[in-house]
């Protein structure tokens, strides 16, 4: 099958079952209102609950939920075979992960913009809720020092793409003055916005910025400081001034770089250069996990990932103006995000044919690009390889449209650091509330003001990335945990969803219900492997918090079965 075939179907299956599949489940199982009140304007207060309109709310939730989280799954799930990680990522986006986070979305909204964390008390119990807190601040604990760490690492890698990233921050303050202070019309404005940060692209090719070893630190490790004392600052500052109009900002990226890559795919498939050269199916790669149950823990996002519904829960509910508008904001953005994922797979898959450099010079093409990059799972599995993978086969396709190549890499740089950047924003932000809820529950109220509690976010993110070096790559011990814990959140979260449902009458709750069970299974299996594994491997700091969260996951669903099978459904 060709690349070009696969992008057409793909997207028409998007476009049509968010109009057949989405809208049945907006109209029929959530039954949306329009004239519903609203967190945003129950609670409006200018900092965090603020009436957004849908196009402004769709750029900031899908940017946060994207990062480069639906780039470096199927960048390393691809070693399975294209048709395994195309199967996973079409369907698990529409049956599961659109519903996972449109469900996470409309409940919040429905609960005062409060997290899925802390709604869990009011469907499942108080005990459940405080077992959800620990594994929903132990993602976000991961996710805040591994984003300061991968952006770090783009930096390190396309020092271009320095440049226009931070000139991105000061082009999305004035975006937000102009809007909310000055009345511009926002589409304009965005637009004009969105030219000067690629005019800053073009710039940031002639003046490529390279961090030195500063005391004793290297690069990475004071990228990682100067990274998250942004995020501490950025998520106490109130939306409108820079979370949504930089987001709006990615949103127009976004549309840019995969008209790009449509076009790049298009072009080059015309003019006979694009070939699938991944295998369709290899269930035994070198040294690789087995492919069932770690595909569906390896690719997240863009199919399906827990940390989507922190964001839903989080940021997105206090900032819907109308509850119709969740259906586009939850269920369209994660479609979205499966078109990107469907693209980043063509590029692993086939853009990386085009030319691959290997690090003593050489140039292969074909399917010996894709061996020699993939020729185990120990290759194909570092940070920066999963990276590269995608930002030099997307680049191989876009110099179809006439870009020359090291644009092209400087462009996808870029995209790729402002979307980690997001996903950074976001997470310390959402940190911060469930910081707040937490001591709030306790009764601690001096510790949920918005500047100590995101202190605490920033605080031990930063602790956990310099925990074994001035590197700042402390977060890596526990990387190999986030994939599993990512997904018992969503497959948590979907409980939560099913037993809302329940409520409701009939068999609604089988949307849900059916991928709940589903992913259980797949993340449980995992992570029972996993402390095998690391049981093998003498790894006590991994056995210890993999074994803890493999009895939180276990704990968490047999409460929500009792309190499933105990509920009356309202007929």
């Amino acid at each position: 099958m060709s690349a070009l075939v696969i992008m057409v179907v793909a997207f028409i299956g998007y476009i049509l079952m968010y109009n057949l599949y989405g809208k049945f489940i907006g109209q029929k199982i959530f039954k949306l209102s329009q004239t519903a009140t609203v967190p945003s304007v129950e609670l409006e207060d200018g900092m965090d609950y603020v009436p957004t309109k849908k196009e402004v709310i769709f750029g900031h939730h899908f940017t946060s939920i994207a990062g480069t989280g639906p780039i470096v799954g199927p960048a390393i799930a691809i070693i399975w075979g294209w048709v395994p990680a195309l199967i996973w990522v079409f369907f698990g986006s529409i049956f599961m992960g659109a519903v996972h986070d449109f469900g996470a979305l409309i409940i919040s909204m429905r609960n005062q913009g409060k997290s899925v964390a802390d709604y869990t008390s009011k469907y499942v119990n108080a005990r459940t809720r405080f077992f959800f807190f620990l594994v929903v601040f132990l993602e976000l604990w991961i996710v805040i020092a591994i984003f300061g760490l991968v952006i770090a690492v783009v930096f390190s890698m396309y020092p271009s793409s320095v440049f226009p990233v931070w000139c991105e921050v000061a082009i999305a303050l004035y975006l937000g003055h102009a809007i909310y202070k000055q009345g511009k019309n926002i589409l304009t404005w965005s637009i004009i916005a969105v030219i000067l940060m690629y005019i800053t692209v073009f710039i940031g090719i002639y003046i490529p910025i390279k961090m030195p070893v500063v005391a004793g630190i290297p690069a990475t490790g004071v990228w990682t400081i100067i990274l998250l004392a942004y995020a501490f600052i950025a998520s106490t500052l109130p939306v409108t001034t820079l979370l949504q109009p930089r987001d709006f900002i990615n949103s127009h990226q976004l549309m840019i770089i995969m008209v790009l890559l449509m076009l790049g795919v298009l072009l080059s498939a015309f003019g006979g250069n694009l070939h699938i050269v991944a295998p369709a199916i290899q269930t035994a790669p070198a040294k690789a996990p087995p492919m069932w149950p770690f595909l569906f823990i390896t690719i997240a996002c863009g199919a399906i990932s827990g940390f989507h519904s922190l964001v839903s829960s989080g940021t997105s509910a206090k900032q819907v103006r109308y509850e119709t508008d969740s259906l586009f904001v939850g269920y369209g953005s994660m479609l979205m995000e499966g078109a990107l994922a469907t693209l980043v797979i063509i590029a692993v898959s086939a853009g990386i044919g085009m030319g691959y450099v290997t690090k003593s010079g050489e140039t292969l093409m074909g399917v010996a690009a894709w061996t020699t990059h993939y020729s185990s799972w120990a290759a194909a599995a570092g940070l920066g390889s999963k990276i590269a993978a995608f930002v030099n086969g997307s680049a191989n396709m876009i110099a179809s449209t006439g870009l020359p190549n090291s644009v092209a890499v400087v462009i996808m740089g870029v995209f790729v650091a402002s979307f980690a950047g997001t996903t950074l924003d976001s997470a310390t932000r959402i940190q911060r509330y469930i910081v707040s809820e937490l001591f709030g529950s306790l009764k601690m109220n001096f510790l949920t003001g918005k500047y100590i509690a995101t202190f605490i976010a920033v605080a031990t993110a930063l602790a956990l990335a310099f925990a074994t070096g001035a590197g700042g790559k402390g977060a890596l011990k526990l990387w190999p945990l986030f994939g599993a814990v990512n997904q018992t959140l969503a497959g948590l979260v979907l409980i939560i969803i099913t037993v809302y449902l329940k409520t409701k009458g009939g068999m609604k709750w089988l949307i849900s219900g059916i991928p709940a069970v589903f992913m259980m299974v797949m993340t449980i299996w995992a992570l029972a492997l996993n402390q095998s594994k690391f049981g093998t491997a003498d790894n006590t700091l991994l056995q210890i918090v993999n074994g803890l969260i493999l009895l939180l996951a276990i704990w968490i669903v047999v409460e929500g079965v009792i309190k499933f099978m105990s509920m009356k459904s309202d007929s």
